[in-house]
């Protein structure tokens, strides 16, 4: 076959597939075939092509990226080659899949997640009707709800939720960032807070360890619960403005990331999600909602990249593709799959 890469876009041109989805198929495959193509970088020393490739040339492509890229963006351009390689074969065209046992393998040394506690979606909504304190439900549905990690959650101010209450507006100027401008019931996540720094005018205790700042959607519950805090939040401390503040001992003061992994442990060990000396495997921590968020959103989405776009850990091509069709490829599918809680 002449040009494999260009009969498989072909068809998926024929199957329907989007524009921009044909595109990053294309970029990927082409620097495959490219690599493929060098005959110093392969492991055999000879130049071959994409039908003609085999396990050790996909493993030697594979590990080129890893000093470039991060381990997210490395296991999305793995599975686009993995699908490109399990379609041929499926038509007939390839003869076998040499990428199959490549991602088999990667799967076991990118999943950070070692085999944590099952937890369905009807059991966490028991969990969090169980909690009643407003600030305490708000951050418990806004890291399950978001897949935010805890310093990032901690790190989140005023400006970065946009509500649409015209009460909420008589009160807070929320939703200050550009970012947000036409993105009405939204949070902006971003990349760039971290630990000691000064940011939006107060020294930080937490960083962000996100790639790529994110726009994530409110829902109805989210929203519901997120104005229930605010209706109660006290007077800050911080000419930040905080999201979240403490209610009891510093008192009006950004809430840290300890006192929220205090709140999870000691609603996870009423609940028997938690005991001293459980582990990661065991105890439900807030590591343990982004881990939920992921798992059940991809499970109902199948979409693994508005997953890892909300997660903020794709790469800046992908990225970029779901920050210019937000509203399609991000608002309509989360809010069409995201479990409900309340």
């Amino acid at each position: 076959m002449p040009d494999s890469i260009g009969y498989f876009l072909e068809d998926q041109e024929y199957h329907g597939k989007a524009e921009r989805t044909r595109e990053a198929y294309e970029r990927v495959l082409r620097r495959f075939e490219a690599f493929l193509d060098d005959e110093e970088r392969g492991p055999t020393g000879r130049s071959v092509t994409p039908p003609d490739a085999g396990r050790r040339e996909c493993m030697a492509w594979v590990h080129s990226l890893r000093g470039e890229h991060a381990p997210s963006t490395v296991a999305s351009y793995a599975s686009y080659v993995h699908r490109f390689y399990a379609y041929m074969t499926q038509v007939g065209e390839f003869d076998a899949n040499p990428m199959a046992l490549v991602v088999e393998e990667m799967d076991e040394t990118i999943d950070k997640d070692p085999t944590r506690r099952e937890i369905g979606v009807d059991a966490m909504r028991s969990f969090v009707e169980s909690v009643t304190h407003p600030l305490e439900r708000a951050l418990l549905v806004t890291l399950l709800k978001t897949g935010v990690r805890v310093g990032e959650l901690c790190n989140l101010d005023l400006r970065d939720l946009a509500l649409q209450d015209p009460e909420l507006a008589e009160t807070y100027e929320l939703g200050g960032r550009v970012q947000l401008d036409g993105r009405p019931d939204s949070l902006y996540v971003a990349a760039d807070p971290a630990r000691g720094d000064a940011y939006n005018g107060e020294e930080r205790k937490a960083s962000n360890k996100r790639k790529r700042a994110t726009v994530v959607p409110v829902d109805d519950e989210l929203g519901r619960v997120l104005k229930r805090w605010l209706a109660i939040r006290p007077d800050v401390r911080s000419p930040a403005e905080p999201l979240f503040v403490t209610t009891s001992g510093d008192w009006g003061s950004r809430i840290t990331t300890q006192a929220v992994r205090s709140i999870v442990e000691r609603h996870a060990r009423a609940h028997g999600w938690y005991r001293t000396g459980g582990g990661a495997t065991e105890n439900v921590t807030p590591h343990y909602f982004r881990h939920f968020f992921t798992t059940h959103l991809r499970d109902r989405t199948g979409d693994r990249g508005v997953v890892k776009y909300l997660r903020g850990d794709v790469a800046s091509d992908i990225i970029d593709t779901y920050t210019h069709n937000w509203g399609d490829q991000v608002r309509e599918v989360y809010e069409a799959n995201v479990y409900r809680l309340l």
